[in-house]
């Protein structure tokens, strides 16, 4: 389990193809002191194992499922990646709870300046849109964040100087996908729902 609270602004050192999968470096400053193999991190929201560790770099493979339904598969070297821990019972739980598991990939349709913040507007796929609810939490490329507006398959974030400033979202440009996660609490309140009837 994650929070959606960013630790660290990473980077991809080097994408390498290893029997049918992918097996990608990254860099994490500051991050990975006190961990071990076989830890949890989240990297742009999805849950990753890191396999080896060196310094201020772990390793990961990745699926050709998880490089299929997320933005994994459009990484490239040098990108900038949000990076997370797993959660830890003393860790303060100040964003909302996320799996890592992502649910599918939206895209930027709108960017804007408003005061000191930058709004934007997300295309979230049909299948994930009832989902998402005003007021309630998305989590975008691992961030935790709240939905200030929804229009249909479309919804609406503010994002304040400090997360653009300590995640890779003060970098995404319109027309760019995103790997997103819905609330936990509305995908099992749904299931609820369904076997209850």
């Amino acid at each position: 389990m994650f929070t959606g609270i960013i630790e660290t602004l990473g980077r991809i050192v080097t994408i390498e193809a290893v029997g049918g999968d992918t097996r990608m470096v990254f860099e994490a400053p500051g991050l990975l002191v006190g961990a071990q193999l076989g830890d949890s991190i989240a990297v742009n929201g999805v849950c990753l194992t890191a396999i080896t560790l060196d310094g201020d770099c772990f390793a990961a493979d990745l699926s050709a499922e998880t490089l299929n339904l997320t933005t994994a598969g459009r990484w490239q070297t040098g990108a900038a990646v949000n990076l997370e821990r797993a959660l830890t019972p003393s860790k303060p739980l100040g964003g909302h709870m996320v799996s890592g598991h992502v649910d599918g990939v939206g895209t930027l349709v709108e960017r804007f300046e408003d005061a000191r913040s930058t709004r934007m507007r997300f295309e979230v796929p049909a299948a994930l849109a009832r989902y998402v609810a005003r007021k309630g939490s998305i989590c975008i490329d691992g961030v935790s964040l709240t939905v200030n507006d929804v229009e249909a398959d479309r919804f609406g974030v503010n994002i304040i100087p400090h997360t653009l400033t300590h995640t890779s979202l003060g970098g995404l440009q319109v027309g760019q996908a995103v790997n997103l996660e819905v609330d936990l609490i509305a995908r099992y309140l749904e299931r609820l729902l369904e076997a209850r009837a």
